[in-house]
């Protein structure tokens, strides 16, 4: 068996929390590789819409296990509100829940930190969560970071004074004003209620999983334009969101990888600062946005919105290795009479390229675009591909044509239950 891993391949907010619920019953194991308390994966069914940030989003479905892995931030306080949001819902934490030892864990201090470095920017802000997640990043990648497996250590409360010492210094440089008490308060009683929970070394609960020949599904949060190496720096997010985090998220050989899922708008959202080409400013920016009901489900910030932008979509396509397309919020534009698609960069000196840019700067290229007629119809009594409008089957053939890759799930509305599939999906 292999891990098939399932990420977005925008700025995020692609709905990624869907998708992993709906594919959930063909899994075993579903497993979060990155990110933390700054994701926010929307999942709706029977009426009832849940937001989950730490929780893998396999937790509602009976009989399947859920990992939080050791490329995932962790903060307690959060993570144990989440479970307490469950309560109502009768899962089994006992058995179907599990936290990495080595996932980093976010103490106050590191939201502090996140605030302080952000007001220091001034105009140049990075469009933070402020939920303390690069802190922490920091932190692990100069060794000096606390993790979920000493929470069980004799020497916690030494580890944490050390690391909080090295953190107000720095908060005092900036002037910064804080108050610990009562976050510390929250943060050991949730602390010793993480103690109790199953914490496992999770690289070998992963693979033990897999030698069993079962099946796993690796949960990515944000989107692919926002990985550290590969997004639109530096207006990016602080861990690898690309399929390559999958492996070292978890603890897995690339070897293990199979089918990689990619996640897509219909057209294109961003969430704080950065780059975006093709943003709408205008009237239609703003009715893409009522009517997709883009604001943040972490910070419930209004989301910007655009058209859909190929070449940086072929581009997360390729660093991926994509071998599934799932297209959400096709819904959305049927209230349009035409709509767009950027299918190319001009740059300055003429050249035509469909090649995602170093540099985004919209003074660096123009935009090509090509229209598309919209299909001004309701969706939401449709059950099968081949019943969607030919104006959307012709989009779905044009994108299919140039990013290579078949587009297996067409979203038309938040339910789980309004998610169409084209053909029987692949599963490793």
């Amino acid at each position: 068996m292999a891990v098939d891993v399932l990420l977005g391949l925008q700025w995020g907010d692609e709905g990624k929390g869907k998708v992993v619920d709906f594919l959930a019953k063909k899994y075993d194991l579903v497993a979060r590789f990155q990110g933390g308390p700054n994701a926010g994966h929307t999942l709706e069914f029977e009426g009832i819409k849940h937001v989950l940030h730490q929780v893998p989003s396999g937790i509602f479905h009976d009989g399947i296990k859920n990992i939080v892995g050791n490329g995932v931030v962790l903060d307690p306080v959060i993570f144990m509100k989440e479970l307490d949001d469950l309560d109502p819902f009768n899962l089994d934490f006992k058995s179907h829940l599990f936290i990495s030892k080595k996932a980093a864990i976010i103490i106050p201090t590191h939201r502090l930190l996140d605030a302080a470095y952000e007001k220091s920017k001034g105009d140049k802000k990075i469009g933070s969560t402020l939920r303390g997640i690069g802190p922490t990043y920091q932190d692990k990648v100069a060794r000096l970071g606390l993790r979920v497996g000493d929470v069980i250590s004799n020497d916690f409360k030494a580890k944490y004074e050390k690391l909080k010492k090295s953190h107000t210094d720095i908060l005092e440089y900036y002037e910064f004003e804080y108050d610990l008490v009562e976050l510390e308060e929250k943060f050991f009683n949730a602390v010793e209620r993480l103690s109790q929970l199953n914490l496992t070394d999770s690289e070998y609960f992963v693979n033990n999983v897999l030698k069993e020949g079962k099946s796993v599904l690796a949960e990515g949060a944000q989107g692919s334009l926002l990985d550290i190496d590969f997004g639109s720096y530096p207006f990016v997010t602080s861990s690898n969101t690309t399929a390559a985090g999958a492996c070292t998220g978890l603890g897995v050989a690339p070897k293990n990888i199979g089918e990689v899922y990619g996640i897509f708008k219909a057209y294109c959202t961003r969430v704080g600062s950065g780059p975006f080409p093709t943003e709408l400013h205008d009237e239609t920016g703003e009715e893409l946005r009522k009517a997709g009901n883009e604001f943040g489900a972490t910070t419930g910030r209004p989301r910007r919105c655009g058209w859909l932008d190929l070449p940086a979509l072929k581009y997360a396509v390729m660093v991926n290795g994509v071998t599934q397309l799932f297209m959400m919020k096709a819904d959305i534009l049927s209230a349009f009479e035409t709509f767009r698609v950027c299918t190319h960069y001009k740059l300055k000196d003429g050249t035509l390229t469909d090649q995602m840019q170093y540099d985004l700067a919209p003074e660096d290229f123009e935009l090509v675009y090509k229209d598309f007629p919209g299909w001004n119809s309701d969706l939401s009594s449709i059950s099968s591909f081949d019943e969607l409008p030919e104006q959307l089957l012709n989009y779905i053939a044009y994108l299919e044509e140039h990013l290579e890759v078949p587009v297996n799930i067409v979203s038309i509305g938040p339910d789980r239950t309004e998610t169409i599939i084209k053909t029987e999906l692949a599963v490793s």
